[in-house]
């Protein structure tokens, strides 16, 4: 029955999404191109030409451009004489087309005299040079001094007849207005792209400021040396760069021209990728015609802003639709509002991406553009990729009829129960603490069990031998081990346990040294063994000790996410993640298995693997057992240093069956670890990226005018990212923890304050083999303020230099950087120290016996989607239509 809502839903966001990107394109009438245009900069290089190189066209290339041209435009301006560009004015001649010769100056003495007396030569010997341009915005680069430029001007105008003069931007004549003296024409430069002007206003400013000078020089004629717009590049203030927005400009303006009889040349007629290197990307992309020679727009049609939306909607709908319905997979219990959710995001994420890549192959291809757009893809698909899985589950927490596989079993007393055999692995543990967990162990409501206790490898007799007597002392029942050495840490200790477990024992529970457990833990949850396929029934960690402080009181907050959230979908499809206390596994299972001694993190390992023979496991949501949490946060940043470890250890180990067989694994199980793990994976490389942030951030700062930030939609995707995510907690804590407000922050800041130390590990993790297993110590003191700081050094660090460099990049910003993309990157370091000053204020909260009060203790009881019968294990038929 869900099937046809699925499919309205995914056809109504498809149509949305083709109605979107019809509106963005809808077709913009501006006048027509003239047949013919007064005059082009013309600069004849090819790709892979660059004039700094002295990597000069051939006479045959120019030929051919100036054919192209020919019978399109009356004049063509040249900025240099340099070898075959002297060839231009002869060849032009033979096409009936005149030329503004120009004379390239700046530093270089030697070569302004060549440049000079080159020009002079053309103009005196080809009668379709009809002015001489002395120099190219020499004052506004400040290449030459006033005085120098202006001997150089008179010299042209004594040696030649042609009118002589030079271009420069219209605020540098009026900076420099004696210049005029030295000229028969002023040639101005009207590129309001690079003054911020929005597209919609530049033709009127530019004539303005045109008009102006007309007035500041009533004596000179007044000719436009460059007027033009680029077709990429980045959004200047006001002014975006783009195909649709160059065509509207130059037909506005050429329409305006031909009105006001103006002499202009157009900037220009074919983009130069070699500007790149030296005006940053926009310089490439000013040409009226790509560097492969062809039209980049239209000059007669309607203006449309991507002539091939049609093929990239129809691209984004179908990897929409794919990436849907895998989401869809599985998902009977899921709302239609939960569908329609998945849809909004999955739709956007795919026209998102299918834009970016668009736009990134429509673009000049340097290697360094190369490498460096390759990664921003990649870090882009990433972002996106964990969106999806957090949007999922989001989804799945919250929008759903029923659960399916959530629920205790039913204690069916008539039923002889399994042997249990309770393994409690301890290191070094206070004695008093080990034995409250064995009191609480003894006073369990179950006829059958066995408690092992193995202490390996703790050295101090006074710390193990209290815990040995009071084994004696409580009976049979209880075996205590001490076994030193022993390998292999806490898989070591288990897989010891497992040599000396009672030979009838059908079930083996294992808890941690600090849980007290309640008395109805094995008789409540031993039934689920009754279904022959489940070899793993899991009941959630849970704490006792949140009450002693505010910093205990966060980092309960944090724990309870996972296991009221991310547990209870991953036991929808059968995937949860294993915990190594409050776990119990089918013995048979077990002994076949054994714990994985090369993983610290065996519990995820071992579940894994039961999962590969084909068994089932189940969580049950309910506490039946509470320890305690790390007492200071260096020992709550090693407890998730371990597991984050330990992922990446099961990753690498399990790819094969992760990624590529076919195997008993199902996709629900393949998604869930996978995607569950994804989010610390993109914590490392988002530790990569404010490293890589901090260097580029200070390049802009060293050479403000030659590094720009990046683009500002690759700075949007991690805002994005970070917006969507707090939101998304935000919500489920409300809706599925039961947390007030400061219970949520104080989840949130606890667990960004883990960003770095997950960063770190599944670094190390992907690259390393092992890491020592570390132990969390119990009963613990807190250390003190200088302590806390040590324990937060590299997020402190990390967050001092992050708004250093983001003050840093706002205070070298000018005008002529200033722009959105610098803006959102001085954002983006800003909201990438907010993880790291998270870390700092985690610290000092477990420095300082700050009262729980602060953030309260006690959680709401919240209702459940109604739960299927386990008798029959049917959604309840009121929930049967979704």
């Amino acid at each position: 029955m869900k099937s046809i809502p699925s499919l309205l839903i995914a056809a109504v966001f498809a149509l949305l999404t083709f109605a979107v990107w019809a509106y963005l394109n809808r077709p913009t009438r501006e006048p027509p191109w003239p047949s013919v245009v007064w005059g082009f900069a013309f600069s004849p290089f090819r790709a892979n030409e660059d004039p700094t190189h002295n990597i000069l066209p051939t006479e045959s290339e120019i030929d051919s451009d100036l054919a192209l041209l020919q019978g399109k435009v009356r004049a063509v301006r040249t900025y240099s004489v340099q070898g075959t560009l002297a060839k231009i004015p002869e060849l032009a001649e033979r096409r009936d087309m005149n030329v503004a010769v120009g004379a390239w100056l700046d530093k270089n003495q030697e070569k302004n005299e060549e440049e000079l007396q080159t020009a002079i030569q053309l103009a005196n010997s080809h009668i379709n040079v009809v002015r001489v341009f002395v120099g190219n915005e020499v004052l506004l680069r400040g290449d030459l001094p006033l005085p120098e430029l202006e001997k150089l001007l008179d010299r042209a105008r004594d040696a030649i007849e042609q009118p002589v003069g030079t271009a420069e931007t219209w605020n540098t004549w009026l900076t420099f207005p004696e210049l005029a003296q030295h000229v028969d024409f002023i040639g101005v430069h009207l590129l309001p792209y690079w003054e911020g002007v929005p597209v919609d206003q530049a033709v009127d400013y530019s004539l303005a400021q045109f008009k102006r000078l007309q007035k500041a020089f009533p004596g000179k004629p007044v000719l436009i040396a460059e007027i033009g717009w680029p077709s990429r590049g980045r959004t200047h203030e006001s002014a975006v760069a783009s195909e649709a927005n160059e065509a509207l400009f130059l037909r506005r303006f050429l329409a305006r021209a031909q009105k006001e009889h103006l002499t202009y040349y157009i900037m220009e007629a074919f983009d130069q990728p070699w500007k790149a290197y030296m005006e940053g990307a926009v310089g490439s992309y000013w040409g009226v015609y790509d560097v492969n020679r062809k039209p980049k727009f239209e000059f007669t049609a309607p203006i449309v802003r991507v002539p091939e939306w049609h093929v990239l909607a129809a691209i984004s709908v179908a990897v929409a639709l794919v990436l849907l319905g895998i989401l869809y997979l599985n998902s009977d219990a899921l709302r239609n509002r939960g569908r329609s959710f998945l849809a909004i995001v999955v739709f956007a994420a795919a026209t998102l991406a299918v834009w970016v890549i668009y736009d990134f192959t429509q673009q000049y291809m340097t290697v360094g553009g190369v490498i460096s757009g390759v990664l921003l893809l990649l870090g882009m698909l990433g972002v996106l990729l964990v969106l999806l899985a957090e949007a999922h589950e989001w989804a799945e927490a919250h929008w759903v009829a029923y659960r399916r596989r959530l629920g205790a079993p039913v204690y069916a007393p008539s039923a002889t129960p399994p042997k249990v055999s309770v393994h409690v692995p301890a290191y070094n543990e206070p004695p008093d603490m080990l034995i409250e967990t064995l009191d609480a162990l003894s006073r369990l409501e179950y006829p059958d069990f066995e408690v092992l206790v193995i202490d390996n490898n703790t050295r101090d007799e006074a710390v193990w031998r209290p815990v040995e007597a009071h084994c004696a002392k409580l009976g049979p029942r209880f075996r205590f081990f001490h076994v030193a050495p022993l390998a292999g840490f806490k898989a070591g200790a288990l897989n010891f346990a497992l040599g000396h477990t009672a030979a009838d024992a059908e079930i083996i529970a294992v808890i941690d040294s600090d849980y007290m457990v309640e008395p109805n833990w094995l008789r409540d949850l031993t039934p689920a063994f009754h279904d022959q396929r489940i070899a793993i029934v899991q009941a959630p960690q849970d704490y006792r000790d949140a009450d002693q402080s505010a910093f205990k009181a966060m980092c309960y907050a944090e724990y309870r996410g996972f296991f009221h959230i991310g547990m209870i979908t991953r036991n929808e499809r059968n995937a949860i993640i294993q915990h190594g206390t409050m776990t119990m596994v089918r013995a048979g299972q077990m002994r076949e298995c054994r714990w994985a001694e090369w993983c610290i993190t065996e519990d995820a390992e071992l579940g894994l693997r039961i999962f590969e023979r084909g068994f089932d496991a189940t969580y049950v949501p309910d506490s039946y057992g509470r320890g305690l949490m790390p007492d200071t946060f260096i020992d709550f940043k090693k407890q998730r240093f371990r597991w984050a470890y330990g992922a990446m250890q099961i990753l690498k180990a399990h790819a094969r069956a992760l990624f590529l067989e076919g195997g008993p694994l199902s996709p629900g199980q393949r998604y869930h670890f996978v995607a569950g793990w994804l989010p610390w994976v993109a914590d490392g490389c988002n530790m990569l990226f404010n490293l890589a942030a901090l260097g580029w951030s200070a390049a802009m700062v060293w050479a403000p005018q030659s590094i720009d930030p990046p683009l500002v939609l690759y700075s949007v995707l991690p805002l994005s990212l970070f917006t969507f995510k707090l939101a998304k907690l935000v919500h489920l804590y409300h809706v599925r923890v039961g947390a007030n407000l400061r219970q949520t922050v104080a989840a949130a800041i606890a667990g960004l304050a883990l960003t770095h130390t997950i960063g770190m590990a599944s670094i190390k993790g992907l690259v390393t083999r092992s890491e020592p297993f570390f132990r969390t110590p119990k009963g613990g003191t807190t250390s003190g303020l200088w302590h806390a700081l040590a324990a937060a050094r590299e997020e402190t660090l990390m967050m001092v230099g992050l708004l250093a460099s983001a003050w840093a990049v706002a205070r070298t910003s000018t005008p002529q950087n200033a722009g959105p993309d610098r803006l959102a990157w001085e954002i983006v370091l800003v909201i990438q120290s907010i993880p790291y000053a998270s870390s700092l204020l985690v610290s000092l909260a477990s420095a300082f016996p700050l009262p729980a009060k602060l953030l309260g203790t006690r959680y709401r009881t919240l209702s459940s989607p109604q739960r299927p019968s386990v008798a029959s294990g049917k959604p309840p038929e009121a929930d049967a239509a979704g």
